[in-house]
């Protein structure tokens, strides 16, 4: 229900009426206005007497308590409806609960069936990572021509300041390609493991996309968006690190060990700055200082910032 308000016409000839005592003949009203007295009346401002053909006004504050009642009862009425509303569509609801509910996962757990589709989701979800990849890695040596695309790709992370972990099994340290590929890698700030146990193969984007092996041949694989899989798979994988050891690639691939570090960055360390503090100090990006303490850790084999700080210290 809408209010109607008399407008200026109306309400110029009803402060007319009342100036004339507020009482004029019908006949001689309509000759000045007749739509202005058929408003005022349709709004209850004038009352038409039939017995003398006559009009008189009506005091606005009865009729707006008449239209305030008015509108009270109707949204008391649009109240109950809305209340029943629910009620009323009771029995559709419970046909609804009963039905199985199809969710579609397609968004949470995607299934890529061939080698070159799953390549190119990868090469998509990689092209959009910015934090930080993840990989477990089974089967030793690794094969030679990924080798020479993988150090490409992995440098150019590690420059932009992406953190690169993965776990080998021990069939690597054997296999002279991957000794070389993981000791240029680390150098470069990736941290490489080994883990003398069985694991799937496993890689982790921005801790946002998993990707697990959909079949015991690797030929198909599932790409998993869910947030709790993913942390699952995530915890699965910090738990194999933990227990990975650490591997002096550089002396596998009878290489001099350079850290490429800084020395003024270590001195820092020692002295317990912060990474972004060191990064001011020295006029270097956070990720360049974050990319020097990756292998500085990986050396040191240290797993927090906190501990390399002392181990720089020369701590026991």
């Amino acid at each position: 229900m809408t209010i109607r308000l008399p407008n200026e016409t109306e309400r110029a000839l009803y402060r007319e009426i009342l100036a004339q005592g507020g009482r004029v003949m019908f006949r001689e009203a309509m000759q000045q206005d007749p739509e202005a007295v058929l408003g005022l009346i349709d709004l209850g401002l004038l009352v038409h007497h039939d017995t003398d053909e006559s009009l008189t006004a009506v005091n606005p504050r009865a009729v707006g308590a008449r239209l305030s009642t008015e509108l009270r009862g109707a949204a008391t009425r649009k109240l109950v409806q809305a209340e029943r509303a629910a009620e009323q569509l009771d029995d559709l609801s419970q046909a609804y609960d009963s039905t199985p509910q199809r969710v579609d996962r397609r968004s949470e757990v995607q299934h890529v069936a061939t080698g070159q589709q799953i390549r190119h989701r990868i090469m998509q979800i990689e092209a959009e990572m910015r934090e930080e990849a993840l990989a477990l890695q089974p089967g030793g040596a690794r094969p030679t021509p990924f080798l020479r695309q993988s150090l490409v790709r992995d440098r150019a992370f590690l420059t932009a300041g992406v953190a690169l972990r993965t776990v080998y099994q021990p069939g690597a340290l054997t296999h002279r390609p991957t000794v070389s590929y993981a000791a240029s890698l680390t150098g470069a700030g990736e941290r490489i493991r080994v883990l003398d146990e069985p694991f799937v193969r496993l890689l982790v984007f921005d801790r946002k996309v998993a990707i697990i092996p959909a079949s015991a041949d690797y030929r198909s694989a599932a790409f998993v968006e869910d947030p709790v899989l993913v942390a699952l798979l995530v915890e699965r994988f910090e738990r194999d690190w933990a227990r990975a050891a650490i591997v002096d690639w550089h002396a596998l691939a009878g290489r001099p060990r350079e850290s490429g570090v800084p020395p003024e960055l270590t001195d820092l360390l020692a002295a317990g700055l912060t990474q972004r503090a060191i990064a001011s100090r020295l006029g270097l990006s956070e990720r360049t200082v974050a990319a020097h303490i990756a292998r500085l850790r990986e050396q040191h084999g240290a797993e927090t910032l906190f501990q390399l700080g002392w181990l720089m210290r020369g701590g026991a």
